[in-house]
């Protein structure tokens, strides 16, 4: 059935507009979001396949490739959806500037929200001043799923830019195990020896997992 085809009252951008946001299931707020279906398929019958095929958190965590691969699905439409993802995740995750960190929670619980669902291992430095401020934050490297590659002199190049008191380190783990590698551990010593000749102290390093989080 062609949009077209279903009673005004019935389409999901007129249901909102009378019954409200909240009125709507997730297969017509979805297809608010793509704003047209294809071929022989409305809009509608397009967001229930979809969220029937993938549920939303799997539809979620899809990149542009693997989007643009599903039937019904161009640059234009994947493009919408990675947009809407994205914006709710920065929603939930907030922001962290000027945020005072007195624990390690204060900045895990923003990067587990922020990082639970990349699927390659970014590396962060979180800069704060003397009061533990953050100051601003500096995605130093993005890797392959099992090896990231740290430049210790972009991390402190950063710092001194910020006139940073001190860094936090944060990275995820893909395969959603929390745990520090030993390969972690020793990236970890190197950057707090080069921190201590550059008068920077290293608070910690905070490895971010699926739901869960380690402070080494």
């Amino acid at each position: 059935m062609l949009i077209k085809e279903i009673a005004l009252e019935q389409r999901p951008r007129e249901r909102l507009k009378i019954k409200g946001i909240d009125s709507l299931s997730d297969a017509e707020l979805l297809a608010i979001v793509l704003q047209n279906g294809t071929n022989g398929e409305s809009v509608v019958d397009l967001s229930h396949r979809l969220i029937s095929t993938f549920g939303l958190e799997k539809l979620n965590s899809l990149s542009l490739q693997e989007l643009m691969k599903i039937k019904g699905v161009k640059l234009a439409k994947a493009a919408k959806l990675l947009a809407a993802f994205e914006l709710s995740k920065r929603i939930k995750s907030g922001t962290i500037y000027n945020k005072t960190i007195n624990n390690p929670e204060d900045i895990a619980n923003y990067y587990t929200e922020k990082l639970k669902d990349v699927k390659k291992e970014c590396f962060f430095a979180v800069y704060l001043n003397t009061k533990n401020k953050i100051l601003g934050e500096k995605l130093i490297s993005v890797g392959t799923l099992n090896k990231s590659l740290v430049d210790h002199r972009e991390i402190f190049k950063e710092a001194l830019k910020y006139s940073a008191n001190a860094v936090i380190l944060v990275h995820n783990h893909p395969s959603g195990d929390h745990n520090p590698s030993p390969e972690d551990k020793k990236i970890t010593n190197q950057i707090r020896e080069c921190g201590k000749i550059m008068e920077i102290e290293l608070l910690d390093h905070i490895v971010i997992g699926r739901d869960s989080f380690a402070s080494i």
